[in-house]
């Protein structure tokens, strides 16, 4: 039988979407994917945070390595000694910055004969 309800008329029965048990399957099939991809992510990230630690450490690890060289430089420099290494250093430097003058005077030396010629 139809009803009239505020001058409209129903048809008997359930109107919208009707929960049956397919869509609670694929409800609970979409919730077990996500959660599926959801550890994934965490997985990934705790992997990218390690890797990151880790790399991290090394760093750490060297430069402490290279502090601890530099404290034993200056403490033979406060003795009097000079360690080979600072040696190496400041004659690689000198030699260094005879090879560029000696480089910058060859160029200089060229720009000028092609600047004579027309």
């Amino acid at each position: 039988p139809l009803q009239v309800v505020g001058g409209k008329v129903k048809k008997p029965g359930k109107r919208g979407r009707k929960p049956a048990k397919i869509d609670l399957k694929a409800k609970l099939e979409r919730s077990r994917q996500s959660a599926r991809e959801c550890r994934a992510r965490k997985k990934l990230r705790y992997q990218y945070l390690e890797e990151l630690v880790s790399s991290r450490e090394r760093a750490i690890c060297a430069l402490r390595e290279e502090l601890e060289m530099y404290k034993q430089w200056c403490m033979a420099m406060d003795q009097g000694k000079i360690p080979s290494e600072i040696k190496a250093l400041l004659t690689g430097e000198e030699l260094g910055k005879a090879q560029q003058n000696s480089a910058k005077l060859a160029k200089a030396g060229k720009t000028e004969a092609n600047s004579s010629n027309p």
